[in-house]
This record gives structure tokens, C-alpha cells and sequence, in this order.
């Protein structure tokens, strides 16, 4: 038996509890500056994540590309780990932010609540949202632009095994996520390399393909004279000669 299997057995041979989102996560939607206002960006400090952090950066940020100033923080900052999942447009997508923050109103924030950190550990709470994710898009209001039916969202049932069984399913996801990067970054070599001996093998040096085709000319002019000569001593004054000589006429124009 695993060591999983054994802590589960040990420590909850009854199951794991669900509780509604809303019970364990403050839920807070992020928010956009005003762009109007420079003050708000200009030497900014305080990172400000969107969907972009994500795209370039990963699912575990510490930093976002944009930075907003303390002026521009409506009250408090969205403490460090804290979940950010995208509850419109890109509706899903989530990451793990490992540092205070802010984010824009296509996120809303799950920070565990003050009586719940102790029973959380962020890491397993980033894998689970990859279930809370995909119940996202399947639970949508799509009346103007398209958002996670809010209501529903807080009543999200979410698991809180005991803190070592969220431990060691971190523990495996971790490992396989490192398997995972690493089978891609093979994967990514093998593709350069196919790409480099596929242009080798495909790609010609321009002098070589430049007597391939003086060579090519060669042989279907002379193909062509030799025609020629045998058409106007077997057809000339002939009215095949006369219709010969136009379908060679047209084919010697097409070669000029």
C-alpha cells in the first residue's frame, strides 16, 4: 500500500469533508487602476497580474511585467499565496501567486481565510483549483459577456483532507510536474533536431541548384531541336506540318 493510501487510512478512513468555497476562501474580485491617473503606474512597485503573467511566466509567480504604485491599492494588498483564477474571459485559467499583489477584473482572488491557513496548504490548494477550473466552464453565464455564475462558484464544494494527506498529493503532483517539464524539454530537443536535419537533407547549396536547373534546361532544349528537326523533314508542306509547327511554336514560348 502506498504511503497515500496509508495516510488516508490512517488519518480519514471516513472520507474528506467538502465545504463550500466561500468557508474557507475570502473571495475578492481583482481590479484595474485607473489608466488615467499616472500616478497610479508610473515607477510602480506593487505587482499587477493578468492573463499575459500567466502565458509567459508560468502558474507559480512571484512577479507580474506590470506594476502598479501603493497609491493606486484600494485598501490591502491580496496577501502572497493567495489563488488567482480567471472567473472571466479566459474563464479557468489560475495560478498560484507567491507574493502580495493585485490583480485585474478578469481574476478573483481565494485567500484562505485567517482561521483555515493553518489547514490549507497553498500548494495543494493550486492543484485542486485544476478541478475548480474546469467546473468553471461548465458553469457560466454567457447573458452579455461571458462570467462564472458567482453564485454557484462560492458553493463550490472543496475538499480539506488532513494537512499530511495534502502534503504527500503535493508531494506526487510536484514530482510528476517535474517529469513533465522534463519530457518537454525532450520532446523540444528532439523537434530541433528534426528540424536541422530535415532542412539539411531538403536544402540544396544554391550553386548545386542553380546547375541542376542549367542542366535541366539543356536537356529539355535539346529535346526539343531534336523534334523540331525530325517534324520538318517528315512534315514539311503538309498541313500536320503547318499544325505542328504552331504547337512547337507555343511550347518554345512557353520555355522563353
Amino acid at each position: 500500500m502506498s504511503k497515500l493510501s496509508n495516510l488516508i487510512t490512517k488519518l480519514c478512513p471516513d472520507g474528506v469533508e467538502f465545504y463550500p468555497l466561500e468557508e474557507l476562501f475570502d473571495i475578492r474580485n481583482g481590479y484595474t487602476p485607473s489608466k488615467a491617473n499616472p500616478a497610479y503606474w508610473t515607477n510602480g512597485t506593487v505587482p499587477w497580474f493578468r492573463m499575459e503573467d500567466i502565458r509567459q511566466n508560468g502558474r507559480i509567480l512571484s512577479d507580474s511585467i506590470q506594476h502598479v504604485t501603493p497609491e493606486a491599492v484600494k485598501g490591502k494588498l491580496f496577501p502572497a499565496n493567495s489563488i488567482i483564477i480567471a472567473t472571466t474571459a479566459t474563464i479557468g485559467e489560475h495560478a498560484l501567486i507567491i507574493a502580495d499583489s493585485l490583480a485585474n477584473q478578469r481574476f478573483t482572488f481565494l485567500t484562505r481565510k485567517v482561521n483555515r491557513v493553518s489547514e490549507l496548504d497553498p500548494k495543494f490548494v493550486f492543484y485542486y483549483c485544476f478541478v475548480l477550473g474546469e467546473w468553471c466552464k461548465s458553469n457560466i453565464n454567457v447573458s452579455g459577456f461571458a462570467s462564472v455564475d458567482m453564485t454557484k462558484f462560492r458553493a463550490f464544494p472543496f475538499p480539506l483532507p488532513p494537512l499530511p494527506v495534502q502534503r504527500e498529493i503535493v508531494r506526487i503532483l510536484d514530482t510528476f510536474t517535474e517529469l513533465q517539464a522534463e519530457l518537454q524539454a525532450e520532446l523540444q530537443a528532439r523537434w530541433t533536431q528534426y528540424e536541422f536535419y530535415r532542412d539539411m537533407l531538403l536544402t540544396f547549396p544554391e550553386r548545386e541548384r542553380e546547375r541542376e536547373r542549367e542542366r535541366f534546361a539543356g536537356w529539355l532544349w535539346g529535346r526539343f531541336v531534336i523534334s523540331w528537326t525530325v517534324s520538318v523533314s517528315l512534315l514539311r508542306n503538309t498541313t500536320a506540318w503547318r499544325e505542328r509547327t504552331r504547337t512547337m511554336g507555343r511550347m518554345a514560348y512557353r520555355i522563353m
